[in-house]
């Protein structure tokens, strides 16, 4: 949660979907349409942030809300490269993708806010990661790599 998923639909679609900087300021799926020049289109959906240690009760309607990525055709999966626990939330999503049964639609890692970490951090996240995509949801030129990746995916 609060990986910059709202603004990230924002800067691609040039929305004006609400993006705060706290939780759950995305309660409901948001889906927004993405023209491309040959005249394809694709529909992004920004869905609720993932929350690790949920309640079961929680957790469960929580679930209910991801429903819309069952019929997804690739995930692009946001993560706050800047983020002190982003593997432990990395996991925590590839969990509840598993319990989905939906771990098996292609997904895109894109690390957002490399704004924020050193070329040290970044490097490093580069070895771990090397599938990733580096981007700053808030530059719109980082993020053709982001658009190509998915685009090859389809």
């Amino acid at each position: 949660t609060n990986a910059g998923k709202s603004t990230l639909l924002n800067t691609l679609t040039q929305s004006d979907v609400l993006a705060e900087n706290k939780l759950f300021a995305t309660l409901d799926p948001t889906s927004r349409r993405l023209r491309f020049p040959e005249d394809r289109e694709i529909i992004l959906t920004d869905t609720v942030g993932f929350i690790r240690h949920l309640p079961a009760d929680l957790r469960e309607a929580f679930m209910a809300t991801l429903e819309e990525l069952e019929g997804a055709d690739v995930l692009v999966h946001v993560a706050d490269a800047s983020h002190p626990e982003m593997e432990a939330q990395l996991e925590a999503v590839e969990s509840i993708l598993r319990d989905l049964s939906i771990d098996t639609i292609p997904r895109v890692l894109a690390l957002n806010k490399v704004d924020r970490i050193s070329e040290e951090t970044r490097e490093a996240l580069a070895f771990v990661h090397p599938d990733a995509v580096f981007i700053s949801a808030i530059e719109r030129p980082s993020l053709a790599p982001l658009v190509e990746r998915v685009k090859a995916l389809l």
